[in-house]
């Protein structure tokens, strides 16, 4: 296969308030014709979204706003343009766009287009049907900022068992590994 495809780079900048440094990121390998929508769904994937239920939206160097279009949530049809039928096709080399996922929390990330189209299959070993992250880095956040299970924000820090509360399917797993070792 030629080298038709682009490599994305895509850093998560800022969400819930803060900003993000060292910034976590990835680098996908995507179709010229995968949507912007497509481009989306793969940056929350890789980026460990797991409520989807939220707004998002692409603005491009030049203004423009991808996103879904619906009046109930006060985005106008005349002032943006549909984030599931433009494709990728649209970008250029170097070209640098941001994508916001929940207008609320505003996880803001900067997409930036490689100089240069790649192969999937020297990149990727497959020709996948989305967007692919093929390099990465950095902590990602939790979505709601949640440390733990159960946490509300509010609560400290829970002990740390070490791995005495995990069952005993490896060797050092549900024993005090605190006490030493004779």
């Amino acid at each position: 296969m030629a080298r038709t495809w682009l490599s994305i780079r895509v850093d998560l900048v800022e969400g819930h308030g803060e900003h993000l440094w060292p910034r976590p990121g990835r680098i996908f390998a995507a179709a010229r014709s995968h949507t912007f929508e497509q481009l989306a769904s793969s940056i929350d994937d890789a980026f460990a979204r797991w409520d989807r239920a939220h707004l998002q939206e692409f603005t491009l160097a030049d203004g423009t706003r991808l996103c879904v279009p619906d009046a109930d949530w006060g985005v106008d049809e005349d002032s943006t343009e549909d984030i599931g039928r433009v494709k990728l096709s649209r970008l250029r080399p170097g070209e640098q766009l941001v994508y916001v996922f929940d207008l609320g929390d505003d996880w803001a990330h900067l997409c930036t287009v490689g100089p240069e189209r790649i192969d999937p299959l020297e990149t990727l070993g497959i020709v996948p049907d989305r967007p692919l992250p093929y390099w990465g880095w950095g902590d990602i956040p939790d979505q709601y900022r949640r440390r733990w299970d159960g946490d509300d924000g509010e609560s400290q820090r829970p002990r740390d068992p070490k791995l005495a509360d995990l069952p005993a399917l490896r060797p050092d797993w549900g024993r005090d590994t605190r006490r030493r070792r004779g």
